[in-house]
């Protein structure tokens, strides 16, 4: 007989942790491998968990709604089948018991590392996973109010659907009475607590304010930021670039290219293949930094920013972008954001990313001062293209034409990225896009 320990995978640089949201499989379910088998929750994206190994659910290591370290066992898979299960099964419930009775003596034994952190359990004996205390300490959530929030999962307990619930519902009605005198006193400073961002001096509120809590991942892009600011000494330069013979060369084959291939064909996979050449061209663009070392990238992995419709932003990656043709790249491209939108991306899909671009001229923006994504050390933001009067040089002398017109805007850390890079760098990707074959077939 052959068991097989089905561990948190590695979801991506920087995730350490994974929350079981729900099991797909319950126990003596078959399972093919690569079969999802339970969905997982990160600061990132939630995303599905496939089978390591075919064969059979013969335990569940982990309840939904807990927290779990990356490499961590969470599953048991009998890949012989059923013909093994009495083996299994004698030894199943002894681990199940031996499980049950650690849990609750973890969480009530003193520790004084985490008894500020990590508060015991109610009188009930509610449990309640370290995401979900995190949630509540931040969210302002007394532990009277955190017991009588109704928990769907095992046990009844508390998972991060039920408290983000919770606090939804609790800002949908901030007039709420407190359940208590003792909480009523204390009120103003459970109503609202600020971020674990370093915002410098406290700010005031008065009372025609509205005070909106940022959800988990705006709290996770303001830290990012923050740190890549405190990181990166930000530089950034500004080239225009004169786009008429793209924008006209796209005007004359989108609809066939739509015809042909089902697919949108947008500007942006025109501005990666630009950069991606450009990279090629100026390799130290495409490198990380590791205290006094340069990490230079042999792969050209360009992440490309998504508006989410929350509001949040989201930077799917193209790994291997120069392996692409253009029409390879428009797929990729509007495969990533349509899932970015519809919260369907895979952890590895938002990691490794070596350079990224922006698209602010989507929103009608002509330019931007882009932060830096940590680790890269640059990132580029092009801006709407506009009709202009410029300047042409002519046999015949100079002549005044409108032209398509746009700025880029490149963002490079000065610490390994001088301005003569920079520049000359951003200088290249616009000499592509004013360069672009206008009899190019795709």
């Amino acid at each position: 007989m052959a068991i097989v320990e089905m561990v948190m995978p590695k979801m991506g640089e920087s995730i350490m942790e994974g929350t079981v949201l729900q099991w797909l499989k319950k126990v003596g379910d078959p399972i093919e491998q690569d079969e999802s088998v339970l969905e997982v929750a990160t600061d990132k994206v939630d995303t599905e968990v496939p089978a390591t190994h075919a064969g059979v659910l013969k335990e569940i290591l982990v309840n939904e709604g807990e927290v779990v370290p990356v490499g961590s066992p969470i599953a048991i898979i009998s890949t012989n089948g059923d013909r093994e299960s009495a083996a299994v099964e004698d030894a199943a419930p002894a681990r199940a018991v031996e499980t049950q009775e650690a849990a609750p003596v973890a969480v009530a034994a003193p520790q004084p590392q985490t008894h500020a952190a990590e508060p015991p359990a109610s009188d009930v004996g509610r449990f309640y996973s370290p995401l979900v205390l995190n949630i509540a300490r931040t969210e302002g959530i007394p532990m009277a109010a955190l017991e009588r929030i109704p928990g769907t999962g095992k046990d009844d307990r508390v998972t991060k659907k039920d408290i983000l619930a919770y606090v939804e519902q609790r800002q949908a009605s901030p007039a709420q009475p407190s359940a208590s005198p003792v909480t009523s006193a204390a009120s103003p400073a459970e109503t609202y607590v600020a971020p674990n961002v370093s915002t410098g001096a406290a700010a005031s509120v008065g009372g025609n304010d509205e005070i909106i809590e940022m959800d988990r991942m705006r709290r996770m892009i303001a830290e990012r930021m923050l740190d890549s600011k405190r990181i990166s000494p930000h530089v950034t330069s500004f080239v225009e670039a004169d786009v008429t013979t793209l924008v006209k060369w796209r005007d004359r084959i989108k609809d066939d290219f739509k015809r042909r291939e089902g697919q949108s064909l947008t500007f942006t996979p025109l501005f990666v293949e630009a950069i991606v050449r450009a990279i090629k061209d100026f390799p130290m663009i495409n490198v990380s930094v590791d205290g006094s070392k340069i990490i230079v990238k042999k792969d050209i992995n360009v992440g490309v920013a998504v508006a989410l419709p929350s509001g949040n932003l989201i930077v799917p990656v193209i790994r291997n972008a120069d392996q692409y043709s253009l029409t390879g790249l428009a797929k990729k491209v509007n495969d990533l954001a349509k899932r970015a939108r519809e919260n369907k991306l895979q952890p590895d899909e938002l990691s490794g990313g070596t350079y990224t671009v922006s698209n602010v001229g989507s929103f009608g923006n002509v330019m931007g001062t882009p932060i830096i994504m940590q680790p890269q050390v640059a990132i580029m933001a092009v801006g709407a293209i506009r009709k202009k009067p410029a300047v042409l040089e002519t046999d015949a002398g100079d002549v005044i034409a409108i032209r398509h017109m746009m700025f880029l805007s490149h963002s490079y850390d000065h610490r390994v990225v001088d301005g003569a890079l920079g520049g000359m760098f951003v200088r290249r990707v616009a000499d592509y896009l004013e360069s672009f074959d206008r009899e190019r077939t795709v």
